[in-house]
């Protein structure tokens, strides 16, 4: 379930409570009248079931609660009530199932940011990957994974062209140009103060590398790999159920492509380089079009739930 906490102006408070009385997702409706001070206004709090949280977050943002109060929501992991138990049978569908956009929207738009944090990430990612592809170790390629932090604004991007949203298919567009020119220049820079310092070689680049050798040689499967990466991460974030796994799963197919591809530029080996790049643009244009996909299907079934 979810736990609501909606600040409303004291003239908006009857018709707010008439929308969470009327519906049968919602429970333990609780109202604390002129007790809010920034915004002014009543508090009222209520737990709704996943299935319908959507509808009942529509109908209090059509009351301007967004604008001049708030709606604030919180996951519920564990409740003992026999109200809430029987709030969630009367609402339709499964609570997994359930898309909850608000929350959706709020999760992935948080990702887009370009913050310090994330660029760091993105870089230590892709050394790592870099590092890994040219010692062939696949240990070093699964830390890289579980270390980018790529698919945030990837999720952000499928939500946004799904519900229409320019301005966050703007931010998440940009946060992975961003992320990854960053992490392809230190990269670079990386791997020629390695080669320097006597750690590394062109000669490991050009030597035979079959544990890593996919990376740069995509194929058809590339894309089949990172479709299914798409709707695993897509239904991972919807359902609330984000793990690692699934976090190693989408970063396999897109941080080691484009270290791959920052150490061949290093090394001037362009023909790799390029297959890099392209591996990285299948896989990255694989998901979203997966991603797009579940979050259609997921909309057009719940609407006939």
């Amino acid at each position: 379930m979810l736990h609501l906490r909606i600040i409303t102006p004291t003239d908006r408070t009857e018709r707010v409570e008439r929308v969470l009385i009327a519906s049968a997702a919602v429970t333990h409706v609780v109202a604390f009248p002129g007790v809010a001070r920034d915004p002014a206004g009543d508090l009222i709090t209520c737990d709704v079931a996943r299935e319908g949280a959507s509808e009942v977050l529509d109908e209090l943002r059509e009351l301007g609660l967004e604008k001049d109060g708030s709606i604030m929501m919180e996951r519920v992991d564990a409740v003992m009530s026999a109200s809430a138990d029987r709030a969630e049978r009367r609402a339709p569908g499964f609570g997994v199932d359930a898309v909850v956009w608000d929350e959706i929207e709020h999760t992935t738009g948080e990702e887009t940011r370009l913050s310090a944090a994330y660029l760091a990430f993105m870089v230590v990612a892709t050394v790592i990957a870099g590092i890994g592809v040219l010692l062939d170790q696949p240990i070093l390629i699964v830390g890289a994974m579980v270390v980018g932090p790529e698919f945030g604004p990837v999720a952000a991007l499928c939500v946004g062209l799904v519900r229409r949203r320019p301005g966050l298919v703007r931010r998440a567009v940009t946060s992975l140009v961003a992320g990854f020119a960053v992490g392809v220049v230190v990269t670079v820079l990386t791997t020629w103060l390695l080669n320097a310092a006597g750690l590394v070689s062109k000669a490991m680049l050009l030597d035979e590398r079959p544990l890593t050798s996919f990376i740069w040689q995509p194929d058809a499967l590339s894309w089949v790999v990172g479709f299914l990466a798409g709707v695993a991460g897509m239904l991972s974030l919807t359902s609330a159920k984000a793990g690692t796994l699934v976090g190693v799963l989408i970063s396999v197919t897109t941080v080691p492509a484009a270290a791959n591809a920052a150490v061949a530029l290093a090394y001037g080996v362009t023909d790799e380089a390029a297959g890099s790049a392209l591996q990285l643009l299948i896989n990255i244009t694989a998901i979203v079009a997966a991603g797009v996909l579940t979050l259609l299907v997921q909309r057009l079934a719940w609407r006939r739930a």
